[in-house]
């Protein structure tokens, strides 16, 4: 249990982290980190990463897929939790 917790709270901020790097490069138009592997960082395990990166460096806030997106995921892995645990 403990390494689940230890693992999700590195994999949320490493997502945080991603998603202020695809920041700076969009705006130093530079190599871009794909959509596709922002969504699968959020989708396994770091939503809350995502949607604070989101919030934090204002990124990808626009685009439907993750305005909707990230916050679908993340109601999901909270309903799973809730489902498993209590």
């Amino acid at each position: 249990m403990s390494i689940l917790f230890f693992f999700i709270i590195a994999l949320n901020a490493v997502t945080f982290l991603v998603y202020g790097i695809d920041k700076l490069k969009a705006r130093k138009n530079k190599w871009r980190i794909p959509e596709s592997t922002l969504l699968l960082l959020a989708a396994f395990g770091g939503s809350i990463g995502a949607w604070l990166g989101m919030r934090v460096w204002h990124h990808k806030t626009m685009h439907r897929k993750f305005k909707y997106g990230v916050p679908l995921i993340l109601f999901l892995q909270i309903a799973l939790l809730v489902y498993l645990f209590i």
